[in-house]
């Protein structure tokens, strides 16, 4: 796993942003594939959440994720649900110690976030879409109905695709700069003509900047060009791969 130091420096929090290695799935899903909506043998997916729960200290029913859609819902856990009962929801906050959180990427962006004084945890899937239509503002808002302060909410961003391996095509820039126009920085030229090169990173972060957040850690960290750590939605698709794997990345409150 990978994780953030500022993140590993405060106490009574856990989280991690799991690589692909360390479990037992075969093939293009190679290892720790934790992909419930993916082809892989729901045995190996089990398995392979239960190593991960294992590793943030609970068990295999208190790792939650939930059934994501690219959108800005966000989902208060209170108690765990099932796989079959996920919410649909691409962002999820708890103040209950002992319930991991997180969200599966394989190219968008994960964000874990703290207040450690309000001890209240968030994880939000920032793909474009869902970074677009405010899925980071959603997440850091319910964060508050739980108690937690802007200004002391610590946020860490995860692996996800990076600008150098980002082409989009003109309507992607054309949405982003009908809602900002300044939002024409986070695209570069691309060597196809009528592509840019996004910067999805860049983006998350000044959301959560826009959002009040001081204490941001970007880990770096590209999911396209490192497949040897990473699984990638996009290089899966350029490889012509059936399928591919997910990653999660979660956050826990330990039990005081």
């Amino acid at each position: 796993m990978l994780q953030a130091q500022s993140l590993t420096n405060l106490p009574g929090v856990r989280h991690a942003f799991f690589t692909r290695a360390g479990g037992v799935s075969k093939g293009i899903y190679e290892s720790l594939n934790s992909g419930v909506g993916s082809n892989d043998k729901p045995e190996n997916v089990n398995e392979n959440r239960a190593r991960m729960a294992a590793s943030l200290g609970v068990t295999a029913d208190r790792f939650l994720t939930a059934y994501q859609i690219h959108s800005p819902t966000v989902m208060v856990a209170e108690t765990p649900w099932s796989a079959a009962d996920r919410p649909r929801a691409d962002a999820i906050v708890t103040r209950t110690p002992g319930l991991a959180i997180g969200v599966s990427t394989a190219d968008c962006g994960p964000v874990l976030m703290t207040d450690p004084e309000a001890r209240v945890i968030g994880a939000a899937h920032a793909g474009w879409r869902g970074a677009l239509t405010g899925v980071i503002e959603a997440a850091v808002a319910a964060m508050e109905t739980l108690g937690a302060k802007r200004n002391r909410i610590v946020a860490a961003v995860g692996p996800m695709i990076r600008q150098p391996n980002y082409e989009v095509g003109q309507d992607l820039l054309d949405r982003f700069v009908a809602a900002e126009p300044d939002n024409v920085r986070f695209f570069a030229p691309a060597q196809r003509p009528g592509h840019r090169m996004f910067d999805l990173a860049g983006y998350v972060v000044s959301t959560l900047q826009h959002a009040g957040i001081e204490r941001i850690e970007d880990i770096g960290h590209c999911t396209y060009a490192d497949p040897a750590q990473f699984y990638s939605y996009r290089r899966a698709t350029h490889r012509a791969e059936p399928d591919y794997g997910r990653h999660v990345n979660a956050i826990v409150l330990e039990q005081r």
